[in-house]
């Protein structure tokens, strides 16, 4: 028989953990496979501990075994080292991460399950997702439901982070240990981003499930609200320039690329790049006729000089490839209609990193 575990950290989660476990509960478990649920308790200061052991017996009258591990540490460690502690633990091939403050939906260990065993043990596997509060992050949860297949390994670089989202991944105990575990670092550390990207880089495959099986809740008090944006940018340019610009099957980057958008966030991305990328882009685009035919001067204040002038053109001038900074869904369609008129291959011709 198959077992999966059901892969939880907990950080003083009181106010989650009936609706959590109730869903977990309530999955339609088939005699081909069983669930256990380990937790690992981060150093919580409320009543989490106590309330958890409480669901061993319900647990137990389902043939489920829950195990509770709690951190030997008097403060936090933070969920890449729970995780990693947790999976220690398990026994499970499978592993079915979740999170306290979600509810996932009655079949979603068996789709998942039956998904990860007809693909393989390379692959992350993920699902669509309903919001609560229902459209709290509309234009994220309609990029990350909707995004075609063949870009969830394409369109890794924008800000939205990861094309599946972490509360709905299910994978391979296989998958867990070829990238390493979770990156312990910390408070403010996206430890999915950075093991997602690891996974990628030593070849795994992406698998989106296209159901909605889980209620991923938005709230203040989520982790993810410890992450800023810098700590982001910095780990997606390091992935661009790793294994897009210095890969050796695509020698177009080094012979010189264009930047889409020569406002805040094409500067931005200019800006962050290392000098010898600086130099290797050739011009920005834009559709504002102010900035067209003139030109972004890179200034430095330190050396008191401009160190290049860099010409603005037209988008009906762009050339592969090129870095596009420019967000989706923000322009009535404006921005995706002049894209598809260029008919440029996402990937190959251009990549978003806005």
């Amino acid at each position: 028989m198959t077992k999966v575990s059901v892969i939880i950290t907990v950080l003083n989660g009181t106010k989650w953990i009936e609706s959590c476990f109730s869903s977990i509960l309530k999955q339609n478990v088939t005699p081909d496979f069983d669930i256990e649920i380990v937790v690992f308790d981060d150093a919580s200061k409320d009543d989490t501990a106590r309330q958890i052991s409480e669901w061993k017996e319900k647990f137990q009258a389902k043939n489920m075994e829950l195990t509770l591990v709690k951190s030997d540490f008097s403060s936090p460690k933070g969920v890449g080292y729970g995780r990693n502690v947790a999976v220690e633990r398990c026994k499970g091939d499978w592993l079915c991460f979740q999170d306290i403050d979600d509810v996932m939906m009655p079949d979603r260990i068996r789709k998942q399950l039956e998904a990860g065993l007809q693909l393989g043990n390379n692959y992350i596997i993920g699902s669509k997702f309903t919001r609560v509060p229902q459209d709290s992050t509309f234009r994220f949860t309609k990029w990350a439901n909707n995004l075609p297949h063949d870009k969830l390994s394409v369109q890794i670089y924008t800000s939205n982070g990861p094309t599946l989202i972490m509360p709905t991944w299910f994978m391979h105990k296989d998958v867990f240990h070829r990238v390493g575990g979770f990156c312990e670092d910390g408070k403010g550390t996206p430890e999915d981003l950075i093991f997602f990207f690891k996974h990628l880089n030593v070849g795994g495959k992406l698998h989106r499930v296209d159901e909605p099986l889980l209620e991923y809740t938005y709230h203040s008090e989520a982790t993810s609200f410890s992450v800023k944006s810098e700590t982001i940018d910095k780990i997606r340019l390091q992935q661009l320039i790793e294994t897009e610009f210095n890969d050796k099957e695509k020698p177009q980057w080094k012979e010189g690329f264009m930047i889409w958008n020569a406002g805040r966030q094409g500067r931005k991305f200019y800006r962050s790049l290392p000098k010898e990328w600086q130099n290797r882009v050739t011009s920005f685009c834009d559709v504002d006729p102010k900035l067209i035919g003139t030109t972004f001067n890179h200034y430095e204040p330190e050396l008191r000089k401009t160190l290049r002038n860099v010409p603005i053109v037209s988008y009906k001038e762009v050339t592969s490839p090129v870095i596009i900074c420019m967000k989706l869904d923000l322009t009535d369609g404006a921005f995706e209609e002049n894209l598809a008129s260029l008919n440029m291959e996402e990937g190959r011709d251009f990549i978003l990193f806005s």
